[in-house]
């Protein structure tokens, strides 16, 4: 058997991030497993036997940058990245200080930018890999006080267009997944199930088996382009 694929996933604690560890985890790979908390990753692990945890605040650049070479020198290759890391407080633009502001930011949008450099040699020299990075509806129509959340998930969505364009000469594929309301603990945060009931939520394993589909190749015409996923209901 030739060596198992290894994959990136960060906000793998919980929500979409969990199921999507959960579910590749079914597919054979290895995974590097990035939250900000110890305890969520082990309770993940629990069903990802072959993977490492690695827990740090992921819109730090020294930490993705330690996450990309811990990676890379524990399973010797990379060949996904998955970003469902993210934040989403509702804040009005008189609430919203700078430093949420930059919060919000660094953790949906920069932190896509900075695992994409970290990992882009490595793709370049095993002659590929697979990004899907983790949208949302937000992007183009945001809940009141998604302002930041919102813009940051509008820059995630040209983001993946323009590494897709210049990963295709090296065979590096950039999946967007533009999501709807997802059933997880953040999305509670937001909406009770009396204000958006659990019949108008997608749940995060169908979420995760469309990650599996853009990493398995099953969607690979689609780098570049934004995939919508949300209840119709």
């Amino acid at each position: 058997m030739g060596q198992a694929h290894v994959a990136i996933i960060t906000g793998a604690g919980r929500g979409v991030g969990r199921a999507a560890a959960h579910a590749l985890a079914r597919e054979g790979y290895s995974l590097a497993l990035v939250s900000r908390t110890q305890a969520d990753l082990q309770i993940t692990q629990r069903d990802a036997p072959e993977s490492i945890a690695l827990p740090g605040d992921i819109s730090e650049v020294r930490h993705v940058e330690a996450v990309v070479s811990k990676s890379l020198a524990h399973f010797g290759r990379i060949d996904a990245i998955v970003h469902c890391a993210g934040i989403a407080p509702l804040l009005t633009i008189e609430q919203t200080t700078p430093q949420d502001w930059r919060a919000i930011i660094d953790t949906n949008l920069s932190a896509a930018f900075h695992l994409a450099r970290a990992a882009w040699p490595i793709f370049r020299r095993q002659g590929g890999g697979a990004i899907v990075n983790i949208s949302s509806l937000a992007a183009r129509d945001p809940f009141p006080g998604f302002s930041a959340y919102g813009a940051a998930k509008a820059g995630l969505n040209l983001l993946g267009l323009a590494l897709a364009r210049e990963g295709q000469e090296i065979g590096v594929r950039v999946h967007t997944l533009m999501l709807g309301a997802v059933e997880t603990a953040m999305f509670r945060k937001i909406r009770t199930p009396e204000q958006w009931p659990s019949t108008k939520t997608l749940d995060p394993a169908d979420v995760a088996a469309t990650i599996v589909q853009c990493l398995r190749g099953d969607l690979r015409y689609t780098s570049g382009e934004i995939i919508t996923l949300h209840k119709t209901i």
